[in-house]
């Protein structure tokens, strides 16, 4: 996982001679699963009490911290359970995607002032149209954050991908705002819905859930 390693070669018995140059080989880095390497005995910290090592988002939570999406809301708590709003969301997402500086200082919203944790993240979501906000002159960066918003500023973020995968989620209508996003999101296995007939469209996205959906869209 850690150090190069060499091919075999091949030598002539006889002579010496090498027949087959040794080629080096990179190493693969760790293979995590929750807070263990599936290829060596290194293990990982898990510095959260309240995420316990066989949580489903135990992964996604420690590559946040790891790619400095999260820090959690303190050193020892990462509040998986607490409700996301749509500040965290664009933050998160903002982070992920490497932080990049917005080109412009024109802030469209009355309600995101520049002293704020998510100025940046924020003009950088509207001005690559990953939001526009809940109207031209807001941006509600503490509303609550449903699944349908997440899965769409992903999609946005990945610049719209079209989907050919079918659905029968019966709380999802065809032309939708979501419905492009739910697709994509869908066939590239960032969610397989709440179950196999529903979506949850409305329903308010968790932290856990969030690093969840970022973990599987932006993870190797």
């Amino acid at each position: 996982c850690t150090e190069t390693g060499l091919t075999e070669g091949k030598k002539c018995s006889v002579c010496g001679e090498n027949l087959v140059a040794q080629e080096e080989i990179p190493a693969l880095g760790h293979d995590w699963k929750g807070t263990g390497c599936t290829r060596c005995d290194a293990t990982r910290e898990n510095p959260f009490v309240d995420v316990p090592n066989d949580s489903f988002y135990i992964e996604s939570v420690l590559w946040a911290v790891e790619e400095g999406i999260t820090t959690g809301v303190d050193a020892t708590h990462f509040a998986p359970e607490a409700t996301s709003n749509r500040a965290q969301v664009v933050t998160f997402l903002w982070r992920a995607a490497g932080s990049p500086e917005p080109t412009s200082t024109d802030n469209p919203f009355v309600d995101v002032a520049e002293s704020d944790f998510f100025y940046n993240a924020v003009l950088w979501a509207a001005e690559n149209g990953i939001t526009t906000g809940i109207d031209d002159a807001h941006f509600d960066p503490y509303g609550d954050c449903n699944r349908a918003q997440v899965v769409t500023f992903l999609w946005r973020a990945a610049d719209e991908p079209t989907s050919e995968v079918e659905v029968s989620f019966t709380d999802v209508v065809e032309g939708a705002f979501y419905y492009d996003a739910m697709l994509w999101a869908v066939e590239n296995g960032i969610t397989t819905g709440m179950n196999e007939t529903t979506f949850g469209p409305l329903n308010i996205c968790n932290r856990a859930q969030v690093v969840t959906f970022l973990y599987r869209a932006y993870s190797d």
